[in-house]
């Protein structure tokens, strides 16, 4: 990773891009990749898509999700202490003593999710957070000062936090899902440009919103590109840490390479396709099984109209959900490695059917 690619994905992680209010992050990501596409299109939702060889009749969507959990404000009560509710997965149970940013009308309000000191809670007794009582503090004496400073239900919390490097080989903050698969998506543009590399297909690389509350983005901008071939990247649990079952989650770990992913939603021959380039490329990588569907925008895209041959490679990520999420800086190297030598392989009419 050079200087250039360092400063957009610490800018790039550091933005906050809340479900359903993407737009910022959205403008840094169009800013980085617009010099490596030839043109750029974004929907009335959000999505943002970059464009190489606009005029070829064969499609393929290289894509990732933009936006990240969050909190909205759902009740402010006399005293002024706001109670939340979801906005995506984000998890009650970390919530207390972090800190957050509410984007109000009249901007970055500062606020902390208060907890009651140990010393008067009573050990037998404990409540845990739930979202009936996790709440936030702006240091506002009532609802009137509240609404002042331009807090209103409606608004969105997201915590405060800011990307790291943990130890030499790990990357570490909030929102790594997913924004890690916009930057890995954008550096394979880049890396096709300074290479020169002329593909013989159209190539829309694709950053969709609305993903955690439903793959919503990546639902609308399908039915708009119609392709013919989606490999989507988004993370997936590193199992190998305390408290998880890998009879059921699977036995996967970072540093040792891109998760693909068997499931209905994936077709096999797209798959073998991946395969196929990570074992001459020499490029590691994991497999993980999926019951019913994948979880990720790649469902949306494979169940789009007719359907779309699609694949999914997965980064696998510490602590989802958290403001701690954790990659390895090898995987993200290979990820961007396998969707790179995938495209160089891709065959303009390619028919991935299983009957022909």
């Amino acid at each position: 990773m050079d200087k250039k690619s360092k400063k957009f994905l610490f800018d790039y992680l550091n933005n906050a891009s809340p479900t359903g209010f993407e737009s910022a992050g959205q403008q840094i990501w169009l800013d980085y990749i617009k010099p490596y596409t030839s043109d750029y299109m974004v929907d009335v939702y959000g999505t943002a898509v970059g464009v190489i060889n606009p005029k070829a009749g064969y499609k393929v969507v290289i894509e990732a999700h933009a936006d990240e959990i969050s909190w909205f404000v759902n009740y402010i009560t006399d005293e002024g202490y706001i109670y939340v509710r979801r906005n995506g997965g984000s998890d009650h149970q970390i919530a207390p003593s972090m800190r957050v940013n509410i984007y109000g009308d009249k901007g970055v309000v500062k606020g902390v999710f208060g907890w009651p000191a140990i010393h008067v809670r009573d050990a037998g007794k404990e409540e845990t957070p739930t979202l009936k009582n996790i709440f936030i503090d702006i240091g506002a004496e009532s609802k009137k000062e509240v609404e002042a400073m331009g807090v209103h239900v409606g608004s969105v919390a997201v915590f405060e936090d800011e990307l790291i490097e943990l130890n030499k080989n790990y990357l570490t903050g909030r929102a790594l899902d997913n924004r890690m698969g916009g930057f890995m998506i954008a550096e394979v543009a880049r890396r096709l440009s300074e290479n020169k590399k002329k593909l013989p297909f159209c190539l829309y690389v694709v950053n969709a919103v609305q993903e955690e509350i439903g793959l919503r983005g990546a639902e609308m901008i399908s039915r708009r590109l119609k392709p013919d071939l989606a490999i989507c990247t988004d993370v997936t649990h590193d199992t190998q840490s305390p408290m998880y079952n890998k009879k059921e989650s699977g036995n996967l770990k970072c540093g040792l390479g891109p998760v693909l992913c068997y499931g209905p939603a994936v077709q096999n021959n797209v798959l073998k396709m991946i395969i196929d380039v990570a074992e001459k490329k020499k490029i590691p990588f994991q497999r993980q099984a999926v019951s019913r569907s994948t979880g990720t925008d790649t469902d949306s895209f494979a169940y789009s109209a007719e359907g779309v041959a699609s694949a999914l490679i997965s980064l696998p990520l510490k602590y989802m959900h958290t403001t701690v999420e954790t990659v390895h800086k090898d995987d993200v190297d290979n990820v961007i490695n396998l969707i790179y030598e995938t495209l160089l392989q891709v065959k303009p009419g390619r028919d991935f059917r299983y009957i022909k």
